[in-house]
């Protein structure tokens, strides 16, 4: 069946990770030490990135997971406030971040012009709904959005396969016809979960081809290249 929608991961997906999330990283590891550099920079390596070199590991909890996933792991290595106040603070600060998103290139002419082909467009990230939205706005292509889909809208969380069928139920489609792109193998495993027509991996994340090889039908440099293949 041919490909009808596609569904794009945020961060590291329409975003350049590193240019965006980097300093940000930086900023909710020092929020969670309460101010003490030592402590941020051991919460730093222990959910995923190097505090010296920025280096992100691919598939860890700053890669890939959501708003409560990093509270619970920034607990577990040694924050002394509640996953539940984190939440709270982190949620806000993701949202800010968004003013300061780097896009992989200008989305709204890109994704403007798969619009214009026909193909429904969808959002699905680990980050919260409000995030996204302000991004998409920010951005300038929030009109050409179908769906949008967060930690929190109400879909579940990946990998689960409760974003690409919510994508499905609004666009009336069924998953066979959904492209899912993204930059980590829960992207990957959250299009295969659903039963989506294909995934493509692109490299502007924190995922490689060794990571996103074996569970994708394409590896892409990234996203401008989705259109040489559909």
């Amino acid at each position: 069946m041919a490909i009808a929608g596609i569904l794009f991961d945020k961060d590291g997906t329409l975003l350049d990770y590193f240019e965006s999330w980097s300093p940000v990283n930086r900023k909710l590891a020092l929020l969670a030490a309460e101010g003490d550099q030592a402590l941020a920079d051991r919460l730093l390596r222990a959910t995923g990135m190097d505090p010296e070199t920025g280096h992100v590991v691919a598939d860890s909890l700053l890669a890939a997971g959501n708003t409560q996933e990093i509270a619970e792991g920034l607990v577990a290595a040694g924050s002394t406030l509640s996953a539940r106040q984190l939440v709270e603070d982190l949620d806000w600060l993701f949202a800010e971040a968004a003013e300061n998103a780097v896009p992989v290139t200008d989305l709204a002419v890109f994704l403007g012009r798969l619009k214009a082909r026909g193909f429904k467009l969808g959002v699905a990230s680990s980050d919260n709904e409000i995030s996204i939205r302000r991004t998409a706005e920010r951005l300038g292509f929030a009109p050409v959005l179908d769906y949008i889909a967060g930690y929190d809208t109400g879909y579940g969380c990946k990998p689960e396969p409760g974003m690409v069928l919510g994508f499905a139920e609004v666009a009336g489609l069924v998953p066979s016809e959904i492209l899912v792109v993204g930059d980590n193998s829960h992207d990957m495993m959250m299009g295969r979960n659903a039963g989506a027509g294909m995934t493509i991996g692109v490299l502007t994340g924190t995922g490689t081809r060794e990571t996103l090889g074996p569970l994708c039908d394409y590896c892409l440099n990234d996203i401008t290249e989705i259109e040489t293949v559909i």
